[in-house]
């Protein structure tokens, strides 16, 4: 058995090419970062650097074209918000192509778990001696609970 995050540059390699895994970050946490509204109609296609650095970079972005006005009006944000997911200067500009963007499915709405559930979600990661695998493991699980139907 590996872990996800040592198979994922083997598996995302061809498909992401040179960039890295902070760029796969990007592409799958881009409606957090960006907001849900703006998520629907952009998405993230590639953040080049100039001489191999890893910082001032720029990140081109397809945006449906009744978009583009408010992201150039919004850069200074959403860049703030890039850099801010990175921890670090990153990006330092942006660049639009203005294309068809497909749609994003809303993520499904999460029930509240019953006390039931919920008690028996903990029994099974009560064991866990790593607090932060519990953790994660315990919003996995209620996650998995919560859009199951019953």
């Amino acid at each position: 058995m590996q872990t996800v995050g040592a198979l994922l540059p083997r598996i995302a390699g061809k498909s992401l090419g040179k960039q890295g895994l902070g760029e796969a970050q990007l592409v799958q946490n881009w409606a957090a970062i960006v907001g849900p509204r703006l998520a629907q109609g952009t998405s993230p296609e590639r953040l080049s650097f100039t001489h191999g650095a890893r910082q001032d970079g720029t990140l081109k972005i397809s945006v449906s074209a009744g978009l583009a006005p408010e992201i150039q009006h919004s850069e200074p944000i959403l860049l703030e918000r890039i850099n801010g997911f990175f921890g670090y200067r990153a990006v330092a500009r942006l660049t639009l192509r203005q294309t068809w963007v497909p749609r994003r499915p809303p993520p499904p709405r999460l029930r509240p778990l019953q006390p039931s559930e919920q008690a028996a979600l903990e029994d099974q990661v009560a064991n866990i001696g790593d607090e932060a695998l519990r953790a994660a493991l315990a919003r996995l699980g209620a996650a998995i609970l919560a859009t199951t139907r019953k």
